[in-house]
């Protein structure tokens, strides 16, 4: 249970990278920082979920620190890296089943705007994960994965719309993981942003992707709510409230984050 939950966490990372200057958005934005310019990301997670099965009461408690760092190459090329680490807890009928943490894979993307007109924008965000994770304990996959997602963003004041299509592919080191798990997934994902003022911005955030797990019919879906407050032009602080809408996503999950840009 606990690994089948490591593994989204680590496939939404693949193919959704880290949110670009939206935090706790999950769907990223066709932005980026401009030639020379750097941006830091540090965000926190914490998820709850909860069901029975076989008639054990399963309960899950997860815990993801990120730090995502961003540097302009171009003023339309952006580099990423991002580190996750996990703390994950499974108790079944109150007793303790696993108990594991651990750096997940990193990630390293390229983000390329090659559209911008009249507040319409398109991106693509092509990247691979470093197997760095532990696969025994469900930090990871054990092998490098790729994957390419497509971004558009369209601004019509004081609202923003963003839209992701993505595509990842993985490969398992562990046999279990193997014959579990789907290499070739898909996401996607809609967002919007509210500008109430200059220091104050409200999102929300759809999405689905297609399930890991070979063996389940429903597709993981999410829906989201938050919060961006600007202390300065440079420094956001964000906040955020993350639900599942189907029965194989995170029933809740509570998302903060710091943003820096310099």
């Amino acid at each position: 249970m606990i690994s089948n939950l490591a593994k989204v966490i680590v496939i939404m990372f693949v193919m959704t990278g880290t949110a670009f200057g939206a935090h706790p958005l999950i769907t990223d934005d066709a932005g980026t920082n401009g030639k020379g310019k750097f941006q830091v990301e540090l965000t926190g997670e914490v998820s709850w979920d909860k069901e029975k099965s076989g008639g054990i009461t399963v309960k899950e408690k997860g815990y993801e620190a990120g730090v995502a760092v961003s540097a302009g190459i171009l003023d339309t090329l952006d580099i990423v890296c991002g580190i996750p680490y996990q703390w994950n807890r499974t108790e079944e009928d109150g007793a303790i089943a696993s108990d594991e943490d651990g750096i997940s894979d990193i990630g390293l993307e390229l983000k390329w705007r090659f559209f911008e007109q009249k507040g319409l924008s398109f991106a693509l965000k092509p990247g691979f994960t470093i197997p760095s994770g532990d696969e025994d304990k469900g930090m990871g996959t054990g092998k490098a994965g790729y994957g390419i997602t497509f971004i558009a963003t369209k601004e019509i004041a004081p609202f923003t719309f963003h839209m992701n299509l993505g595509y990842a592919h993985n490969e398992y080191k562990l046999d279990e993981d193997k014959e579990s798990s789907e290499k070739d997934l898909w996401h996607i994902s809609l967002a919007g942003v509210y500008e109430v003022s200059d220091n104050l911005q409200v999102v929300a955030n759809i999405g689905v992707e297609r399930n890991p797990d070979k063996e389940s019919g429903t597709d993981p879906s999410f829906a989201l709510i938050g919060l961006i407050y600007s202390i300065t032009p440079d420094l956001d602080v964000d906040l955020g409230f993350k639900v599942g809408l189907s029965g194989t996503e995170t029933d809740t999950a509570l998302l903060t984050g710091l943003t820096m840009s310099f």
